[in-house]
């Protein structure tokens, strides 16, 4: 036996894949229980249609699917395959839906796996069973197909006890024990077992065994229709249990399987039907599976009514048995992985469906053994993610059920969020309102995309009106806003951007362990510099300034940042840190005139040599005290101003009046994000993640292997010779083909890489996409194209950044 010991709380198909893919790594003192018997435990995975579309517009989800398929291909039990790989057909029967069908096509080919678009006699070619005069076209994905959920478990099972893991069944979790801030074992109704690591995997259960170490876990189960036809006359004589694709109508929320000479339905067209999993009978109570609910028929009604159009041979048949089955949704649609914030050694793998089962097992196996994944970008998926109004019951229960309700939808990248909002106003928002804001959702925050009150700006000035796609949640006030914070100044709202306050005698020495640039400057300075794993991927990029000796501000990207640094706190209390985020507030001031509107408020000097770039200091602005920084994130010259919420308002209200009479605006997101591009700024979590380096992200610029040693500095040495990938900006002259993201990249007819961040530049006159190429497509004035929907974007590699190379006007 070697490695720690581990204890897995189920042994569904995520379960039983961790037990195989961390036995596969050499842990293999390792015990998995289940309340229910092996392998069909009677949870979400006893009763999974097995439907696995790897099509997602996340490339972490699609990666997880693709292995979890490469896998079960692999797997069988006495010779009966574990997957059925009959492809997947999604098809459209609204032009809305066959546009999308082109961007999700997009999705896939991004992403490295095959696809076609096919037309609505090739759908019919592929499932015959298809109404010719219903469809208009459909997407093929060749590899997708059935997973067989409980054969898989079972195959996995066998493997991992051959390496000496234990399965016990039967065995109900009674609680998990620890002992100063660590897990210790897990006690059942059987007797307990000593854990080194608790790993809970129990699914539509896992909110109650997290709660056991004091964890909140924003899951919640729902009621997913799943109903079975008799005998179709057309089918009769199949013998196989599938020979035709899978098969998707989103546009009325269903999905179908062959069943030998039947057919199976899946419906998310009902009322959402949450439960609570405290509310889940126990595999002794229920009458079969405790994740299976009564099938309620009137609410499938409307769903047959559209199979039997879509499917005329059903109208033959009759719908023979069906449940209500029980599968996780969480707030945001992503898997929750990882250790828990405050229980060292507990960690959970839960809303995972089969599609992703396999690949999450990997995942987690890596995390635990290597301590990162090496496999996947996780950052999506980290359980310790989200803010803290986003684990209240309410906010869960919300957007779970939204979820339900959107998982087929037709979503907008900038797609506004459904209730609860408002949720996190910043103190600026009264006057935001006063003047039209359009606001979006930034991590709970009302954040102003433009301002109606500026639509007296477009006159006189070239905005182009982009392609339909691209015009939703868009307004030619973007781009007058773009344009006049070059033109005069604008102020920004920067509320939203996570801060973190890092203070105590240790503290320099503690973010010199974390960051790759030299931090302990001297007092106001400010530092970019980035976080890293341990295998030299960028966590994060972050703004480090020394406002005292002992006390540093730090602009985050997230609550991972946050938890990141606690997580590698010193035991001897000597650093502190917390997010001031909730109490504070930040102004840009961007623009050529940001210091004709900031110097006449304040007796300090804001003149070039009074307040250099990149330093700091403390100031009053008018009555307000704040810490300015001289950075810009729109490539202008100007200042984030931060002061404590009580004094927000009076802080806009002093600098809207003094930038008036000099032509001064407000903006908003959509024109940051236009200037941030044409200054070549890098967004984390959108242009670089967990999986690329910093030498690829093109910001090896902020990393110093000549300073001590930090955290990924020894795996960077090794990678710093091998960039086989470049972010890479492309230029289109097109004003009408502005893409949005995620689309792929062609070189020729092959495609080679996708789109991250994408705007159109006001300044420039150009429309801009940064793209992961490889480094022999990356060549400045390659000529490639980018897909978007049913067309091919004409782009050009241009050198970068595109905006004032010189940084005059940044320094000035």
């Amino acid at each position: 036996m070697a490695g720690p010991r581990v204890v897995i709380i189920g042994a569904g198909v995520v379960g039983a894949a961790l037990a195989d893919e961390i036995s596969a790594r050499g842990w293999t003192e390792v015990t998995v229980v289940d309340q229910g018997p092996l392998p069909a435990t009677g949870g979400s995975s006893s009763h999974a249609p097995g439907l696995v579309f790897q099509t997602n517009p996340s490339k972490t989800m699609t990666e997880l699917a693709r292995y979890t398929v490469e896998k079960f291909c692999s797997l069988d039990v006495d010779g009966s395959p574990c997957f059925l790989q009959v492809g997947g057909l999604e098809v459209a029967t609204t032009p809305e839906r066959l546009t999308e069908l082109h961007r999700r096509h997009g999705w896939i080919t991004a992403w490295g796996i095959e696809a076609r678009l096919l037309s609505a006699d090739e759908c019919v070619e592929q499932h015959p069973l298809v109404n010719r005069d219903k469809v208009l076209g459909g997407l093929l994905v060749p590899t997708d197909g059935l997973a067989k959920a409980v054969l898989a478990v079972e195959a996995q099972i066998r493997r991992a006890t051959e390496r000496g893991v234990r399965f016990l069944a039967r065995h109900e979790v009674l609680d998990v024990t620890q002992a100063d801030g660590r897990v210790t074992g897990v006690l059942t109704d059987q007797g307990e077992i000593p854990a080194d690591i608790v790993v809970c995997c129990a699914g539509i259960w896992g909110p109650k065994i997290a709660r056991m170490v004091g964890m909140n876990l924003p899951l919640t189960p729902l009621a997913h229709q799943l109903a079975w036809t008799g005998p179709v006359p057309a089918l009769a004589g199949q013998t196989e249990e599938a020979v035709r694709p899978i098969l998707r109508h989103q546009d009325a929320d269903l999905y179908y399987r062959d069943r030998f000479d039947g057919i199976g339905i899946g419906y998310y067209g009902h009322r959402p039907m949450p439960i609570t999993a405290d509310d889940i009978l126990s595999v002794d109570e229920a009458d079969g599976m405790p994740s299976v609910l009564k099938f309620t028929e009137e609410d499938f009604e409307d769903a047959w009514t559209e199979t039997r159009s879509l499917l005329p041979a059903t109208k033959e048949a009759k719908v023979e048995e069906g449940i209500n089955g029980l599968f996780s949704f969480t707030t945001d649609g992503y898997p929750l992985l990882g250790e828990s914030p405050d229980v060292k050694g507990f960690w959970v793998a839960e809303a995972v469906w089969v599609t992703h089962s396999a690949g999450v097992g990997r995942a987690v196996a890596e995390w635990l053994v290597d301590g990162y994944c090496s496999s996947f970008d996780l950052h999506e998926c980290d359980v310790n993610r989200f803010e803290p109004h986003q684990l209240s019951p309410e906010y869960v229960l919300a957007r779970d059920c939204q979820n339900f309700v959107e998982v087929y939808d037709i979503l907008h990248p900038l797609q506004p969020s459904g209730k609860p909002r408002p949720i996190r106003t910043s103190p600026f928002h009264a006057r935001q309102r006063e003047h039209g804001a359009v606001f979006l959702e930034a991590n709970g925050w009302e954040r102003p995309q433009w301002y109606e009150a500026n639509a007296s700006l477009v006159e006189g000035r070239s905005i182009p009106t982009p392609n339909d796609w691209a015009a939703r949640h868009w307004s030619p006030v973007v781009g007058a806003e773009a344009q006049a914070t070059r033109e005069t100044v604008a102020m920004y709202d920067m509320t939203a951007l996570k801060r973190l306050e890092v203070t105590g005698p240790g503290a320099a020495d503690f973010l010199e362990r974390l960051v790759t640039s030299k931090v302990a400057k001297s007092v106001g300075s400010v530092t970019y510099t980035l976080l890293l794993d341990h295998d030299g991927g960028i966590r994060s990029d972050i703004t480090v300034a020394r406002l005292a000796r002992d006390v540093f501000q730090v602009g985050a990207n997230g609550n991972l940042d946050l938890d990141w640094f606690t997580r590698h706190l010193p035991a001897d209390g000597t650093v502190q840190v917390r997010d001031i985020t909730p109490g504070t507030c930040c102004i840009g001031l961007w623009g050529p005139l940001a210091r004709k509107v900031l110097q006449p408020l304040t007796d300090e000097d804001f003149s070039n040599d009074g307040l250099k770039y990149f330093r700091a200091k403390r100031a009053h602005i008018g009555s307000v005290p704040v810490t300015a920084m001289r950075l810009s994130y729109v490539g202008e010259l100007g200042w984030e101003l931060y002061t404590t919420a009580d004094l927000g308002q009076k802080l806009w209200d002093t600098l809207w009046a003094a930038a008036q009479p000099l032509g001064g605006v407000i903006a908003g997101r959509g024109a940051f994000n236009s200037l941030r591009l044409e200054k070549g700024y890098r967004s984390f979590g959108t242009d670089m993640t967990y999986e690329h380096d910093p030498y690829e992200a093109g910001v090896g610029f902020a990393v110093k292997l000549d300073k001590g040693d930090f955290i990924g500095k020894a795996a960077l040495e090794r990678r710093k010779a091998g960039v086989r990938r470049k972010l890479t900006c492309l230029t289109i002259d097109d004003p009408q083909s502005v893409v949005m993201g995620k689309e792929p990249v062609y070189d020729g007819e092959r495609a080679v890489g996708y789109v991250t961040s994408a705007a159109y530049g006001y300044t420039i006159g150009k429309g801009i996409a940064y793209a992961w190429l490889p480094t022999e497509s990356a060549v400045p004035g390659a000529r490639l194209h980018i897909g978007y929907f049913d067309q091919r974007v004409e782009a050009v590699v241009a050198e970068e950044p595109l905006f004032d190379p010189t940084m005059s006007r940044l320094r000035g």
